[in-house]
């Protein structure tokens, strides 16, 4: 059997409806806080169960019979404490194999946000004795659409990026990977780096904000710490204003610019285009 935890989050709720297009639906096991919001899956023939990281004592039923798992990433404090406890239930309830949706360039010198959590759990995961594949995703192509969208309203776009590029990648794309993962044999003990076809500057995201907007787009380029006040000042919250900070920081010394071919390579498919992805949701098209 074939199981995702955080199934009805954005990409794990991707991963299962192109699971249940994938295989025999009685295969798949579906794991949520929320098993209501899993109803039409569970129509479809899924097994929908409940898990909760807060309380490890859900994961052995969560987890039974299931050979291959895909485990989403969570949020939140001692995000890798609680991690840690879900791969050792996993291991335990006889779990073979273990994809993890990780970030690129899971290294001490990448400064975005939560990359230390990945990196150690990616550890525990090496030492677990179980078989394990990475999927360092890159931004998701959807992170950008308010920017893009505030943007055409006012004619400006703030970044802190400078002329770093940032390979985004659409979080289908990210689901479709990872399906091809759970579902082809040869990906134990790989790592990776899942992003768009091309890497887009601040300077990219402005042109194509003028474009769909039909106006002329101000880049804005501050600091850090300019940036960081200015995202407060917009009535952010504290998190995410730490979390959107330390992404452009990361553009900015170049370590979310890699393109590789991983999505064409598992799917079959060409990942999707930023624009592909922002066109449909921006506010106003030409």
């Amino acid at each position: 059997m074939i199981g995702i935890t955080g199934a009805s989050g954005g990409l794990g709720r991707a991963a299962a409806e192109l699971l249940l297009d994938s295989v025999e639906p009685r295969e798949v096991v579906l794991a949520t806080r929320r098993p209501e919001s899993l109803a039409d899956l569970a129509e479809r023939g899924a097994e929908v169960r409940q898990v909760d990281f807060d309380v490890p004592g859900s994961f052995a039923g969560a987890f039974a019979g299931i050979d291959r798992l895909l485990m989403v990433s969570i949020t939140g404090r001692q995000r890798v404490e609680r991690q840690r406890a879900a791969i050792e239930a996993a291991r335990t309830a006889g779990v073979r194999h273990i994809a993890y949706t990780s970030v690129v360039e899971p290294g001490p010198d990448n400064p975005a946000h939560s990359v230390r959590d990945h990196s150690r759990t990616e550890q525990v995961l090496r030492d677990s004795g179980l078989a394990w594949t990475f999927l360092r995703n890159s931004l998701y192509a959807e992170v950008p659409v308010p920017a893009i969208e505030q943007a055409i309203a006012s004619g400006r776009l703030v970044s802190n990026s400078g002329t770093g590029a940032t390979a985004y990648v659409s979080r289908d794309d990210c689901a479709a990977v990872a399906v091809a993962v759970l579902t082809q044999d040869g990906h134990e003990g790989r790592a990776y780096d899942v992003t768009g076809p091309e890497a887009w500057t601040a300077a990219d995201l402005a042109a194509l904000a003028g474009r769909l907007g039909d106006r002329e787009i101000e880049l804005v380029d501050l600091d850090d710490a300019a940036f960081a006040a200015q995202l407060r000042d917009d009535g952010v919250p504290e998190a995410v204003v730490s979390m959107f900070t330390s992404f452009g920081t990361a553009a900015r010394t170049g370590l979310l610019a890699r393109v590789t071919s991983v999505v064409p390579d598992l799917t079959g498919r060409p990942a999707r285009t930023l624009p592909d992805v922002v066109r449909p949701r921006v506010a106003r098209i030409p």
